[in-house]
């Protein structure tokens, strides 16, 4: 038999959820009252089929079986960690970068003072976790030392630590240890624990939360032509093997975050499915992370349209994200985004 991957679909929000819930016509998301869901997509490299949660009991008896395991997972409440409240929909996870050639905002909060003023900013408008970052990774960047990327960030680290809840976005074990004895909270590797193969053993030592994105290539090359056969399914097979990996090295604590690492070796038609079908990475049962913010999927699908910041795209984005159940969102205008939020949460509600 075919393996079959296990999509929740046809999503419901707010009091429209809590109705249904109440008459045991969907499920919750990760035991989410305001978002529930009513059927499934099942995915095979060959098919795909929707079907009803109250069609489970058609199915052959080994596939039921294993659609029952995912549904544990899809509906399971996500314990909060690292500042992140997961009771609420989205995370808002703000972006912080200490670099001089970022994509979008390269050199404009490089300065301590700049940099720690717009740190509170952020949190003030609701970012949950600052996520700081000295290297850039933008296609076609190359690879910095060590000892650049921690002189960029450790005059900032060591005050808003003191503050905020930091996430530190590094690939080097060493910068990641050094940040840890700083007070950082999180570790997001853009890699996806690949670039420095001493990473795992530091995130082993401290038993600190962190995330995996997704990255096929370095930032160096990683669009130059990306190709996949089944983008969608060979990127969760990807978390998959990575979580059974970092198991069998004793790293048991269920503090992850899958980012399937939108515009990291992807193009358009790459970006556009995995967004398009999110909701397939709540079955490997870790909170879901998207970077949409300003990302040149907006500028490829708005054309002429396109301006600077892409704040309307990222606000679209982030509210269709937000409809899939995706917990945390890694943006560069917080304020805009939940303002955006709010109104949308208030608008369904009526």
């Amino acid at each position: 038999m075919p393996r079959y991957y296990t999509r929740a679909c046809n999503f419901y929000y707010g009091k429209t959820s809590k109705a249904l819930l109440k008459k045991k016509k969907t499920l919750p998301l990760n035991g989410h009252k305001e978002i529930s869901f009513d059927h499934l997509e099942l995915i095979s490299r060959k098919s795909k089929k929707k079907i009803s949660i109250n069609q489970l009991s058609s199915l052959p008896k080994s596939l039921k079986k294993e659609i029952i395991s995912d549904l544990k997972k899809i509906t399971s409440k996500k314990k909060n960690f690292a500042n992140f409240n997961f009771s609420e929909l989205p995370n808002i996870m703000g972006v912080l970068n200490l670099t001089p050639d970022s994509f979008s905002d390269g050199g404009q909060f490089n300065k301590k003072k700049i940099g720690i003023h717009h740190a509170n900013e952020m949190l003030l408008s609701g970012a949950r976790v600052i996520d700081v970052g000295g290297e850039s990774t933008r296609p076609g960047s190359k690879a910095i030392s060590l000892k650049v990327e921690w002189n960029r960030i450790n005059k900032i680290l060591k005050p808003i630590c003191k503050k905020f809840s930091v996430s530190l976005d590094t690939r080097k074990s060493e910068v990641m240890e050094k940040g840890i004895k700083l007070g950082i909270k999180i570790i997001n590797d853009v890699s996806g624990l690949n670039y420095d193969p001493k990473t795992i053993y530091i995130l082993k030592k401290y038993n600190i939360p962190f995330i995996i994105q997704h990255s096929q290539g370095t930032p160096e090359n990683m669009q130059n032509n990306p190709s996949y056969k089944y983008e969608l399914l060979e990127i969760y097979d990807f978390f998959e093997k990575k979580i059974k990996f970092l198991r069998s090295i004793g790293i048991k604590h269920d503090k992850i975050i899958i980012d399937p690492g939108i515009g990291f070796g992807k193009n358009l038609k790459h970006n556009m499915n995995l967004i398009s079908n999110i909701s397939i990475f709540h079955t490997l049962g870790f909170p879901v992370l998207v970077g949409n913010s300003r990302k040149k999927f907006i500028k490829e699908l708005s054309g002429t349209n396109d301006t600077k910041n892409r704040t309307g795209g990222t606000v679209a984005s982030s509210l269709f994200l937000m409809m899939q159940g995706v917990q945390i969102l890694r943006i560069h205008e917080v304020d805009e985004i939940i303002q955006g939020i709010k109104v949308f949460k208030e608008l369904i509600k009526r």
